[in-house]
This record gives C-alpha cells, sequence and structure tokens, in this order.
C-alpha cells in the first residue's frame, strides 16, 4: 500500500469543510485503488493521508490532486506519495 500525504493551508475553514465534504471525499473516495482517507486540520494547517492499494493508484490520484484548484480557499504546500510500512 502506498499514501498520498497532502499538506496545505486552509484560507476559508468553513468554505474548505463544505469543499471537503461535498466535493473531495467524494471524489477521492471513488478513485481507482482507493482503500481509506484521514483528513486532519489544526488551526490553518490542513494535513490529509489517503492510502491506494498500489503505488501506481497513488502516484495517479497525487497528480490529479496537484491539478486540482485549490485556491483560494486554501493553498497547497505539498503532496508526498510515501509506502505505507505498517498499520493497525
Amino acid at each position: 500500500m502506498h499514501a498520498v500525504v497532502v499538506k496545505l493551508t486552509i484560507n476559508e475553514p468553513e468554505a474548505d469543510l463544505r469543499a471537503l465534504r461535498d466535493d473531495v471525499v467524494p471524489q477521492v473516495s471513488q478513485a481507482p485503488g482507493f482503500v481509506a482517507g484521514y483528513w486532519t486540520r489544526k488551526g490553518d494547517a490542513g494535513l490529509s493521508m489517503i492510502v491506494f492499494d498500489s503505488e501506481d493508484a497513488a502516484n495517479a490520484a497525487a497528480e490529479r490532486l496537484r491539478s486540482t484548484l485549490f485556491d483560494p480557499v486554501a493553498t497547497l504546500e505539498n503532496i508526498d506519495v510515501r509506502e505505507v510500512v505498517a498499520h493497525a
């Protein structure tokens, strides 16, 4: 398994939460190879980890996310694909 880790700065908290629940989560959960997703925030910092069943699926999802327009609701800081080495 591989995870897409997304870091962003939230510019408009209410609009961001609405977009997350209405658009992002439904779209990502339908992506090929999707296993699970977790979206968190602390203050204006958002961090998500979206797990896929393969590196190829994670890389494809990361590319789709890179092309997503987050502004003005949020500013994308980083997207990283990482191997999941353990889970419980």
